[in-house]
């Protein structure tokens, strides 16, 4: 593939996943190497305009403008990353600046006329001045007066690992203050002869970015861009007047990725409302012929509407409101209701409390009218979580007795449960004589996170675990399916529940107390079977698809990878 095809399928290519991010990485790759623009044999070339700075610095010097400084050696063959066009040469940043130094550590007020530019201030998308902190005027006589920032310089962030290495362009017209200094964590570069944006573009281009880290100095957290380091770092100089033609096509292409990105966001908005709306439709279809009529339009526009694989989420977590709305498979008025069962597992619970294997707790009152959501269908009871099992809290046996831990049981925590399953062998177990400190959890019970930032995560266990305080658990009574319960609490409609009756300030928490009390149907026994059948197969479905999805857009990455490699290096 040309350069010339590339450019001609360019929305296309944009397509892919991340297409624009490297669109926009190989435009800078190619403005670099000379590839952007043609070359015009009547430029002056590089090594004049060298000559030019080297004569405009020793100006500067002998008007004690700026500092004499020892000059570095030429870059080698070895440091050049790859061949430059003709009338392009390798300098280092020393050779073509007047200023390189890292700002300085201010007496900082809470507001004057003279703000300081930090790391936060230096974004990709340019200057944040509105972040900007005061220095207290009264410092300002310990700065010599190269240290204010003229149009022009370059701002580099040079420490910490995550900010490093970003850099900006700074601008007097874009803002109202007259005196500007950096912080000791921003490196200042101040352009001689040459355009500072064409240096911009060379910083942000990913042969520069991708080495960051390895040309900075420092333990992780302390990560350090060493001014010796700026100053001594390669750049690839083309002739000014080619720099000025180079920034106008960087600008003129980055204007492109921009529209390319915005139409591609609104494509995107569009699909997800139109899934939105279908999905929405369905769920809140109340006749059989508008529950047809729904599924027909998602099923006919299947391929249109599941395109990518974020929009398969929605339509899992439909497939669950469907099945706890009693709308996933038509009833059977053979099915011995609910009303009888909930009879049978009121007898099982006098049972088990009459043999002391569970304790006689207040009785949780019946769904009332008003605790009433939605109309269930016939067979169908409204009934509280904790009437259909045997509901605990976790808890975490004393650290201080290393005999509690071991590998008899697993100890479940918040992160070892996902909608995936639950992870057993996380590194923490407890000993038979810890499972009598904590709290032994049958296999085939539910496990909820009740408290904090994963607050609703539900799966059932398949074995005896105990688990910590932030999980409340459920062991059904005879009759109720732990997989129909496991769905039904992993709805919309019961996680909503559970995240609305746990306000909170700073971490939500939901009390077993509460907790037990939500109101969920319960489905006659055999349509529960039939339910957690439907739904092992629709989420397989999904998974397929999304599966299938994320192939297609992996291989639709590694094409354009392919393509932005095979231009960069042709």
């Amino acid at each position: 593939m040309t350069k010339d095809t590339f450019f001609a399928n360019f929305g296309y290519l944009a397509d892919a996943p991340n297409g624009v991010k490297k669109l926009r990485e190989l435009i800078l790759q190619l403005a670099m190497q000379g590839k952007l623009v043609l070359q015009d044999p009547k430029d002056e070339s590089a090594p004049i305009l060298l000559a030019k700075i080297k004569a405009e610095k020793e100006r500067l010097v002998k008007e004690k403008k700026i500092k004499e400084v020892d000059p570095l050696p030429p870059v080698t063959a070895d440091e050049a990353p790859y061949e430059l066009p003709q009338g392009w040469e390798w300098v280092r940043f020393e050779d073509i600046c007047s200023y390189i130094q890292r700002g300085k550590g201010p007496d900082y007020v809470e507001l004057s006329k003279y703000p300081v530019i930090s790391q936060k201030c230096v974004q990709w998308n340019g200057l944040q001045i509105d972040k900007v902190r005061f220095i207290n005027p009264n410092s300002l006589g310990k700065y010599s007066e190269e240290r204010f920032l003229q149009s022009g310089d370059l701002l580099w962030n040079s420490t910490g690992t995550g900010t490093i290495g970003r850099m900006c362009l700074y601008s007097q017209k874009e803002n109202s203050f007259q005196v500007v200094v950096a912080d000791s964590h921003v490196t200042v570069l101040r352009p001689l002869l040459t355009n500072s944006k064409f240096l911009l573009f060379w910083v942000t281009n990913p042969t520069v970015q991708s080495e960051i880290e390895v040309i900075s100095s420092g333990s992780t957290n302390q990560i350090e861009l060493a001014t010796s380091t700026v100053k001594a770092h390669p750049v690839p100089l083309p002739p000014l007047t080619e720099q000025h033609r180079i920034v106008a096509k960087v600008d003129q292409l980055m204007t492109l990725c921009d529209e390319l990105e915005t139409h591609q966001q609104k494509k995107k908005q569009k699909l997800v409302n139109l899934n939105n709306a279908a999905l929405d439709r369905l769920l809140t279809a109340r006749e059989t012929d508008d529950f047809a009529n729904a599924w027909r339009l998602i099923r006919d526009n299947f391929n249109f509407l599941y395109t990518a694989p974020e929009t398969i989420t929605k339509l899992r977590q439909s497939i669950l409101q469907l099945a706890v709305q009693g709308k996933l498979i038509p009833q059977d008025p053979k099915d011995e209701p609910a009303s009888v069962l909930l009879a049978k597992i009121k007898a099982e619970k006098e049972r088990l409390i009459k043999e002391k294997k569970t304790k006689k707790a207040t009785p949780l009152p019946p769904v009332s009218p008003d605790d009433i959501p939605y109309e269930l269908p016939q067979g169908w009871v409204w009934v509280r979580l904790g009437m259909l099992g045997i509901t605990q809290t976790g808890t975490t046996p004393s650290t201080s007795n290393p005999e509690f831990f071991g590998s008899d049981y697993p100890f479940i925590k918040p992160a070892d449960i996902s909608d995936k399953g639950v992870r057993y062998n996380s590194g923490e177990g407890l000993s038979k004589e810890g499972i009598e400190k904590g709290r032994l959890i049958e296999a085939f019970s539910v496990l909820m996170v009740c408290i904090g930032g994963s607050i609703s995560k539900v799966n059932y266990i398949d074995r005896d675990c105990s688990c910590n305080q932030q999980i409340n658990t459920i062991t059904p009574f005879k009759g109720v399916d732990y997989r129909a319960l496991t769905y039904f609490m992993a709805s919309p409609f019961f996680k909503d529940q559970v995240i609305e009756n746990a306000p909170s300030t700073t971490l939500p928490i939901l009390s077993k107390g509460k907790w037990e009390a939500l109101p969920i149907p319960l489905p006659p026994e055999v349509e529960q079977h039939l339910i957690v059948t439907k739904v092992d197969q629709l989420m397989k479905l999904c998974d397929e698809l999304e599966a299938k999805l994320i192939k297609s857009q992996t291989k639709s990455e590694k094409l354009v990878e392919a393509a932005v490699r095979a231009i960069a290096s042709g």
